[in-house]
């Protein structure tokens, strides 16, 4: 792994890196623009094709399709796309995944276009965003080092639940103006953000070479190993996939929530969106507040109890308070949830070999969003025969318990700091070759394996 340009000031140990040390470096700020205008772009496009797709057909149906079409790559093959970034340079995976999503989102705004042309045609589109997500999130390591990964990964979380809000409420307004021009705007985000990263971020070749490829399917199996397979790995896997799995379902039944007890002075449609944004405006000031107040050693000490609070600041639901209530409940989940992902974030990055971030990211990315679906379906199916206060407030409460116990078995600091060293170790050898040994198998001896240590150069 490449180390950051040598005129960068480094981040102490003691305390909390500040934006001001994140910004200078040059290249998060590309990467940091040109993901936002993605990601603006990206909700945007949502907006305006769910739209377009229903004034065609004056089909719900349809037009949920056409929504729910942009989450299928992650769930069909995210891992699979996601290891694609591993095997060419980062810089280059973005730059190609930003141009093909570019020119689809011009053929799709073109007029009369069929609608199973638009379904079709997103779904390819989307087809781009694992492994240019994959890429974009390899590289921050590599750009930014010490706590000030820990501060621009919660920037980059941050933006991506404000642009949810932003882009979504533009994309509404735009589309019912014109659709097609709300995806012109999405096309020009997408040029503008292949400009910023061609641009301003440097070259790097790919960390694995095509001496080192197998098979793809292979690559993406052991990108699954390494996740799972590694102590240290999973039990923040188990973390994060189980935060997760609890704190979204306010956001799943905001709608039903809403029109169960309205409001006199507020409409439902606004109550709901009310209880929707609590969350994501609770996970940016968690992610905000926690990465900047506090140095590296506050914030693991916090990590495992804001786990356990994040489902059990939901339990109160079980009373059955008004709307307005649950959305300082979901605002407070949220607020724990984005508090823990930064060190997670940096803690997974700093145990896991460089040659597998692209392909760790692509499985961690695709749980969460199988697990957050399942999470919504389950508690919708649960809340229309036993009500959805009891259902939050039960499922919350297990929820505590559940994350109680993942606490309880998370690793001790010897281990902890063992996988870190492994890794670090890895990253700091050269290739030794190829050989068809498979790398991932028993991760947490592998890397002491000369044969196997040349599949994490």
């Amino acid at each position: 792994m490449e180390a950051t340009v040598p005129d960068e000031r480094p981040s102490t140990a003691e305390g909390p890196a500040t934006f001001r040390e994140v910004f200078a470096q040059s290249e998060f700020r590309a990467i940091f623009v040109a993901g936002t205008l993605s990601w603006i772009g990206d909700y945007v496009a949502k907006a305006a094709v769910t739209l377009l797709v229903y004034q065609q057909t004056k089909s719900v149906a349809l037009s949920a399709t056409a929504f729910a079409v942009s989450f299928l790559p992650w769930l069909v093959g995210g891992p699979l796309l996601a290891a694609l970034a591993e095997r060419y340079p980062y810089r280059r995976v973005m730059v190609v995944c930003d141009v093909i999503r570019m020119l689809l989102m011009l053929v799709i705004a073109l007029p009369n276009l069929p609608t199973k042309a638009v379904l079709v045609l997103i779904f390819i589109a989307t087809l781009a965003n694992p492994p240019g997500q994959a890429a974009r999130s390899a590289l921050m390591p590599v750009i930014l080092t010490g706590d000030r990964l820990a501060l621009g990964l919660s920037l980059n979380s941050s933006v991506g639940q404000a642009a949810q809000v932003v882009g979504y409420l533009f994309g509404a307004t735009i589309a019912a103006i014109d659709p097609a021009v709300a995806l012109l705007f999405n096309s020009a985000t997408f040029a503008l953000s292949a400009l910023l990263v061609r641009f301003g971020v440097r070259a790097r070749p790919a960390l694995m070479t095509a001496a080192h490829r197998s098979h793809l399917l292979r690559e993406t199996g052991q990108g699954f190993r390494m996740v799972f397979g590694t102590t240290v790995l999973r039990a923040i896997a188990v973390l994060v996939y189980s935060a997760m799995f609890f704190s979204i379902v306010p956001e799943g039944l905001a709608a039903a929530w809403a029109n169960k007890k309205p409001i006199d002075q507020l409409d439902p449609e606004i109550v709901q969106a009310i209880i929707m944004a609590a969350n994501p405006v609770g996970f940016i000031l968690g992610g905000l507040l926690v990465s900047r107040l506090f140095g590296p050693t506050r914030r693991l000490a916090l990590m495992r109890p804001l786990a356990v609070l994040a489902p059990l600041v939901l339990v109160p639901a079980l009373f059955d308070p008004p709307p307005l209530v649950v959305a300082v409940l979901a605002l407070l989940c949220g607020f724990a949830v984005g508090g823990i992902m930064p060190t997670a974030n940096v803690l997974f990055v700093q145990a896991l070999p460089g040659a597998f971030r692209a392909r760790a990211f692509g499985v961690m990315a695709t749980g969460i969003q199988v697990i957050q679906g399942v999470a919504v379906l389950l508690t919708g199916v649960l809340a229309q025969r036993f009500g959805i206060p009891r259902v939050v407030g039960v499922w919350s409460a297990v929820g505590a318990l559940l994350m109680l116990l993942v606490v309880l078995r998370w690793p001790d600091r010897q281990t902890v700091d063992s996988a870190i060293t492994t890794a670090s170790e890895a990253n700091a050898t050269p290739p030794a070759g190829p050989t068809t040994d498979d790398p991932a198998v028993d991760s947490d001896s592998w890397p002491g394996d000369g044969r196997r240590r040349h599949a994490v150069s």
